[in-house]
């Protein structure tokens, strides 16, 4: 049995290796060991219950006040004992979280052959987001094998210098996860925003969480959102708020009491799913929001001043709109008080994933480390919103 140790701990790589864990699972070639380094504790284990996925280990990195210095080192730290005792044929990592770049430096100093899922994204800024990118550069610096979600990742993977044998474009795995929950019934906790979902009131869905977006920014998409609320009375507002008290503290302020805004506890994937499909217009700076909600024919606006995942952008199903209230209100405005410009984003396609990465991210991984067969790579073309 080969050994995959697959590293993670926020609810976005979670979402996003629950695929690949449950196929590696039903795999007669593989033994999958799950370690979890624990960020997003209470909704990471949502998502692994929701997935059906058990934890082998758990670094439980957490403290309160952490820097990225204190996961870097907790990470890698955690992960010696772990490397002596599952002796891991290749440690697989996600996107471009900190844990993620420190578990492939300490599986590279212990060559141990490392997988980045997700590979190749780029902003072009080292510093924003931060400290993303410059995670996934490091990254891409060390892996054996990358598994570019897109054509698009694919060729900034080559003009950094990775061959391109090293290269499998895969489609996003969270496509896959997407296609798993579709058509569950949602579990919502809070009886407010199950109405709403079920309601006939257009929704607009706001998630806001990144690090680049704590203080001021944070505190301008919450005043966005508190004018929009006001300016369409007969929309509900639905906003998870993310866990994180740097988020919290500067974007709940800042929203206001009314009554079209709900704020609910982070919900479960399936919940998440439900409103997607459901919402009328996202509001978001999540990476993994982009990627999910053009598959459901949802137009997204980017609350960030760049993006990875420029693909959504160029196919008109996503744009990138920054923090500044003015222009918030203005572009979320236009889209829902115009039908045709709102109907000419919600376009019926993904350039991100057709719900198959898992099987060509199996496949890619068998043939780096069995001399396995890879399968054709992704393309983006005609990809239709229906589950396989």
């Amino acid at each position: 049995m080969i050994t995959v140790m697959l590293v993670y701990g926020t609810r976005p790589e979670a979402i996003k290796m629950a695929p690949v864990v449950r196929a590696l699972k039903e795999s007669p070639l593989f033994r999958p060991v799950v370690v979890l380094t624990g960020q997003h504790r209470s909704i990471l284990d949502q998502v692994n219950t929701v997935f059906e996925v058990e934890a082998d280990h758990d670094l439980a990195i957490m403290s309160p006040n952490q820097t990225l210095h204190d996961i870097t080192v907790r990470t890698m730290s955690g992960l010696q004992p772990l490397f002596d005792s599952e002796t891991p044929d290749a440690v697989l990592v996600q996107g471009d979280t900190t844990s993620a770049m420190a578990a492939a430096i300490a599986a590279f100093e212990r060559k141990i052959p490392v997988v980045h899922l997700e590979a190749g994204l780029r902003s072009g800024d080292l510093f924003d987001p931060f400290p993303e990118e410059a995670n996934r550069r490091i990254i891409g610096q060390i892996a054996s094998l990358h598994l570019a979600p897109t054509e698009h990742a694919r060729r900034n993977l080559l003009a950094s210098g990775v061959s391109e044998k090293r290269i499998a474009v895969t489609g996003n795995t969270v496509i896959d996860a997407l296609h798993l929950m579709l058509g569950r019934e949602p579990e919502f906790e809070d009886v407010r925003v199950a109405e709403a979902a079920d309601g006939e009131r257009p929704m607009v869905l706001v998630t806001a969480h990144r690090r680049e977006n704590h203080g001021a920014p944070m505190e301008r998409i919450g005043s966005a959102v508190r004018v929009l609320a006001g300016r369409f009375p007969g929309h509900d507002f639905v906003l998870p708020a993310h866990p994180n008290p740097a988020v919290r503290t500067h974007l709940l302020a800042a929203l206001g009491t009314a009554p079209n805004i709900l704020v609910t506890e982070p919900v479960a994937f399936t919940d998440m799913v439900h409103l997607l499909d459901r919402a009328t217009l996202v509001l978001t700076d999540s990476g993994g929001v982009q990627e999910e909600a053009p598959a459901l024919a949802t137009p997204v606006l980017v609350l960030r001043e760049t993006t990875e995942r420029p693909e959504a952008v160029l196919a008109g199903t996503s744009r990138l709109v920054g923090t500044h209230v003015e222009t918030i209100v203005e572009e979320a405005a236009a889209l829902l008080d115009d039908p045709a410009r709102h109907a000419a984003m919600a376009q019926v396609a993904s350039p991100f994933g057709d719900g198959h990465a898992t099987e060509r991210t199996v496949a890619a991984l068998d043939e780096l480390l069995a001399g396995g067969v890879r399968l054709p790579d992704f393309s983006a073309e005609a990809v239709s919103v229906a589950a396989p």
